[in-house]
């Protein structure tokens, strides 16, 4: 379905529960959601399911994930479809479920002999056995839009795993949670381009996002955000923009969320 019709869905839809996802940190909620006629699945992560995160005090994860779709949707597109809604255990993010192909992860660690062409080294580390392991991920057009992405809204948790490789070749990001913060975070996986020339269409995207928090966008992020997180947005498309280059980590604080997946 097209975007229009999957936040019709998601906002006004009856939502079933069906089960959870019990690895990740906050409830986090498996659903059927319905409407008329029109069956979907979508993820549902109740505001009262947070635990609290001593870092991040303003606000809730489910209005850090409702933005940073907000965002996306002004530019580069990478976030399925997500709204802040009442759900069956109150208010909560819903978000529309990605059928990916398992057999086709774009980000992975592998033996450092196993690394080919269309695959970028990140991290050297060691597998589970402890033998000689390398971070990699695809070199893929969509990755590097989500590579910059992840700069403007501060991405502190970009596991390999929030990277999801859908049945019809789109490329997603999920778990949005612990974006938006005005202090830099930015921990991810996606590191292959430091210090490369910013693409003329990322260049391009990021302009005309950073008109749009001058307008329309920047207050609507309001609901969700303080006002110096909504200008910390605009700050940091300004520097990416001035730099022209994919930044490389600062070294102030750990560049790869752990566990990377």
């Amino acid at each position: 379905m097209d975007t229009s019709a999957a936040l019709r869905l998601l906002e006004h839809g009856r939502i079933e529960v069906e089960g959870r996802l019990v690895d990740a940190s906050n409830a986090t909620l498996f659903c059927k959601i319905s409407l008329d006629g029109v069956d979907a699945q979508c993820v549902y992560k109740p505001v009262r399911g947070e635990r609290p995160l001593w870092d991040f005090p303003d606000g809730t994860l489910a209005g850090r994930e409702v933005a940073t779709y907000l965002i996306s949707a002004a530019s580069f597109g990478v976030v399925p479809p997500t709204v802040l809604r009442p759900g069956p255990f109150g208010s909560g993010m819903v978000q529309l479920w990605i059928e990916t192909r398992e057999e086709d992860e774009l980000v992975d660690i592998i033996s450092v002999d196993d690394v080919k062409p269309g695959w970028i080294p990140v991290f050297h580390a060691h597998d589970r056995f402890g033998d000689p392991a390398v971070l990699v991920h695809a070199d893929h057009p969509r990755i590097a839009e989500m590579a910059a992405f992840d700069v403007v809204v501060n991405n502190a948790d970009r596991k390999g795993g929030h990277v999801l490789h859908a049945h019809d070749g789109a490329v997603y990001g999920v778990d949005h949670g612990i974006c938006l913060h005005t202090e830099p975070k930015l921990r991810t996986v996606l590191w292959g381009w430091a210090r490369e020339p910013l693409p003329d269409h990322v260049l391009d995207t990021l302009r005309r996002l950073r008109s749009e928090l001058d307008g329309t966008l920047g207050e609507t992020l309001h609901d969700h955000l303080t006002r110096a997180e909504v200008r910390a947005v605009g700050e940091r498309v300004d520097k990416l923009l001035a730099a022209g280059v994919y930044p490389e980590p600062s070294g102030d604080w750990p560049a790869i969320p752990w566990p990377a997946f």
